[in-house]
């Protein structure tokens, strides 16, 4: 059964552009106007995807019932691009939605796949980003996460709101699937969100410990886990930046 957070709605962890720019004056203002106008979304959202587990994501692009895009890159990984932080080489960023952070950190050190399982997703980021200056250096793929099989392994794996999107018991899978398809010593960059005690979902609720319980045993590990700082409004506090090595051993690609 689906329920509603106790102290906060589902929309305003979700909701994002309003605040972006809202000045701090309005910003009560702002936030209570956009919780009003997410929560029939992520309601509907919600709805499609219970309702059909094999192609709700991709009614919720055809409708456009997609509260958890930024519409824009996410800050942190702008940052840590921006300070050459990020592992050189091929990355990943699976559930990428319409792209924007594909496209943020794809330059001619690092070639980016953007995966998605929704065949809308793929069309909107292709037509938002087909004629960027860096279009040599990243590729949107409509393909399922889980059964997609790469010809190469990845330097670097960034994870944003799809850890959250998954049913919890698909999460020890989700791991599998990150330790093979990680080089050896390869680095999974996570934004661990929503953290919060509520029930139901998507998004459903996570905790450090969640990843360390499905990561842990598959010999991937933190070496860091940091408030993130970057974090748009409605999600401070919420969320976390973690940083993960993969150990040396056999990949299983």
């Amino acid at each position: 059964m689906r329920t509603h957070l106790c102290s906060s709605s589902y929309a305003l962890l979700f909701n994002t552009l309003p605040l972006l720019t809202a000045p701090l004056s309005r910003l009560a203002m702002a936030r209570n106007h956009s919780s009003k106008d997410s929560q029939p979304k992520v309601d509907k959202m919600q709805q499609l995807v219970h309702s059909d587990p094999s192609g709700g994501w991709e009614h919720c692009w055809e409708k456009g019932l997609t509260p958890w895009d930024l519409g824009q890159p996410t800050p942190i990984l702008v940052d840590l691009h921006q300070r050459g932080a990020l592992p050189k080489g091929r990355a990943l960023v699976p559930g990428c939605g319409s792209g924007h952070d594909v496209v943020a950190i794809a330059c001619p050190e690092r070639f980016v796949v953007g995966l998605d399982i929704s065949e809308n997703a793929i069309k909107q980021a292709t037509k938002l980003f087909s004629s960027s200056k860096s279009a040599e250096y990243f590729a949107f793929l409509e393909a399922d996460f889980f059964t997609w099989r790469p010809t190469h392994l990845f330097d670097l794996i960034f994870d944003y709101t799809f850890f959250c999107a998954i049913e919890p018991e698909v999460r020890a899978q989700w791991a599998s699937r990150i330790r093979d398809l990680l080089k050896p010593d390869g680095e999974l960059i996570t934004l661990i969100f929503p953290i919060s005690d509520h029930e139901g979902g998507p998004p459903y609720k996570v905790s450090v410990f969640d990843y360390e319980e499905v990561l842990h045993p598959l010999g991937i590990r933190a070496e860091s886990i940091v408030e993130n700082h970057f974090a748009i409004p409605p999600r401070r506090g919420r969320e976390k930046l973690g940083r993960w090595k993969r150990s040396i051993c056999k990949s299983l690609l």
